[in-house]
């Protein structure tokens, strides 16, 4: 645990002398937006009182009770999967580079059938309140839970700076406050949220929070379509016509150019969000394996339709915005790029189409995703500590619920005092690595170890311990010595770099994988053998349901 904070504090410092987000200088401050957030801020800590009545028990506060149903659940993952990255990063890539930018959305969409074919009926059938509870099923308490909470916090940590970060620069440009007021607003109502209204209040924060971006990126992308007669043929031929690229931004290559770099990007993209803790989480919320399977189901259904819109939004944003130059472009200079930075192409899109006010919906709707998804990221880390580290390490599983629920709450306000700090901290850093690292580090060391754990009958402790930490290791390592860092943020020369392509994923998941075969191959324990005899009922068990902990049990 030691080294592994050590490594992410030599990260973080490698991240804070990054370089600058782009022009997020402050904007005059903008009251329609203050005012929407305020209403749906006002609505969501109405829910919070109301869910406080209902979290009694830490099954509570971790899984809302089991009683989410598939749809609400599959809403609910919808909303903490499609954050600020997913709505103005995608956005802003396809108004940068065209068809290219779609390789981040097509790579997190396909993410979703490896869950729902492979991963969502056994986790719900084995699991209670964790990941970490399918992985150790079998095997050895203490160090695959210890294990599994820090490969969860590790990436918790680096995904929740990058959301902080996110919101401060966001809201500093778009609202008008100060950048240090932002990131605290945040972290204050994360911590309401998960303090006094747990999995429940987080869920339907989740819910209010998917339906209004849904709501909100559908209109924009039928206005623009409307334009054009709803025919996305001649918006393309026109985005051809003005873009400085032209017909480059129809073909791929133009983002990633090194097909290794391309591979292990889609790598991480894929296999990340299987690993990634507050994604995981949700499957525990449903009452059986039928409404896990339809959670993925729907939020499958709501993810591939939003990122449909998002590309629709990028090309129209290309075509729209250059028809007032003056308005949305540095000095009114198209050569210079948008106010704010690229990342704002959907919110200057907002405004060409709606006005101010539909332009203070899509910002109030922008924080609301953040501040959504941060809730499910503390809760994760939260969950990881009291109920892996606390309940079942330190307590060997004899610590009862109001205890338990009282380390949950208190990790709470740490990793929320701690996201504040580092975001403020970190205000210069740059987002899309941290983003991309937490991916690389979720299909790296938590992928391999869900997936060998409970697909291969020979899988051991040792091996999972081993391979896992190989790919936590070798992911952070790597991405330190990778162009994007090295060379990027902390200004070696160019060329320098120990390793030359911008995802670490398909050498360290690689790794992951072949530490875990080969160490368990090679353990002739007599543990080993325990874990290998015990293969077939957790086959039973994660593929029938039989003996699986009810939502009643919770």
């Amino acid at each position: 645990m030691l080294v592994l904070l050590t490594g992410l504090l030599a990260v973080s410092v490698a991240f804070g002398a990054g370089a600058d987000l782009g022009q997020t200088t402050k904007q005059a401050t903008n009251w329609v937006a203050i005012g929407m957030f305020t209403a749906f801020v006002a609505l969501t800590l109405w829910i919070t009182k109301w869910a406080a009545g209902k979290t009694k028990s830490a099954a509570d506060f971790y899984t809302a009770g089991g009683g989410i149903t598939g749809f609400q659940n599959g809403l609910a993952i919808a909303g903490d999967f499609m954050s600020a990255a997913s709505f103005l990063g995608i956005s802003g890539l396809v108004f940068a580079n065209g068809f290219d930018g779609l390789i981040f959305s097509i790579g997190w969409l396909v993410g979703w059938p490896v869950l729902t074919f492979l991963m969502a009926e056994r986790l719900r059938n084995l699991g209670k309140f964790t990941f970490a509870d399918v992985a150790a099923y079998r095997f050895a308490q203490t160090p695959i839970r210890t294990f599994a909470a820090t490969g969860s916090l590790v990436v918790v940590a680096f995904y929740m700076i990058a959301q902080m970060v996110g919101a401060g620069q966001l809201i500093k440009v778009l609202f008008g406050l100060e950048y240090q007021y932002a990131v605290i607003i945040v972290g204050v109502l994360m911590m309401l949220y998960v303090l006094f209204g747990g999995m429940t209040a987080t869920t339907w924060v989740q819910i209010i929070k998917a339906c209004m971006l849904l709501t909100g990126a559908s209109f924009m992308a039928i206005a623009v379509l409307w334009q054009f007669d709803f025919n996305p043929e001649k918006l393309f031929a026109k985005a051809v016509e003005v873009h400085a690229k032209h017909d480059l931004i129809m073909a791929p290559g133009g983002l990633i150019k090194d097909p290794i770099s391309a591979i292990s990007v889609g790598l991480a993209l894929m296999f990340g969000t299987a690993g990634l803790p507050h994604i995981l989480m949700r499957f525990f919320t449903v009452p059986s394996a039928k409404e896990a399977r339809k959670s993925v189901g729907w939020a499958t259904t709501w993810i591939g339709y939003f990122y449909i819109l998002t590309f629709i939004i990028g090309f129209g944003a290309i075509v729209l915005l250059t028809q007032d130059p003056g308005a949305y472009y540095v000095d009114g200079d198209i050569a210079k790029g948008l106010k704010g930075g690229g990342n704002m192409a959907a919110v200057h899109l907002a405004n060409a189409i709606g006005g101010n006010a539909f332009l203070g919906f899509i910002s109030a709707v922008a924080f609301a995703t953040i501040l959504a998804v941060v809730a499910g990221l503390t809760l994760s880390g939260a969950t990881a500590v009291s109920h892996d580290l606390y309940a079942t390490v330190f307590k060997k599983g004899q610590a009862d619920s109001a205890s338990e629920l009282r380390v949950s709450k208190i990790t709470t306000v740490c990793l929320g005092i701690l996201a504040v700090f580092l975001g403020i901290a970190f205000e210069k850093e740059n987002v899309a690595y941290m983003v991309m690292l937490a991916f690389a580090i979720a299909c790296s060391a938590n992928f391999p170890v869900l997936f060998m754990s409970v697909l291969w009958k020979n899988c051991t402790t040792r091996g999972a311990v081993a391979g896992g930490s190989v790919g936590l290791f070798l992911s952070v390592a790597l991405t330190i010595v990778s162009p994007s860092v090295w060379e990027a943020v902390l200004h070696h020369d160019k060329g320098t770099a120990l390793f030359p392509y911008s995802s670490p994923a398909l050498f360290s998941m690689s790794a992951a994988f072949f530490t875990i075969w080969l160490v368990s191959v090679l353990d002739r324990s007599k543990q080993a053998e325990k874990e290998r005899a015990a293969f077939p009922a957790q086959q039973v068990r994660s593929e029938t349901g039989i003996g699986a902990v009810t939502s009643a049990s919770h």
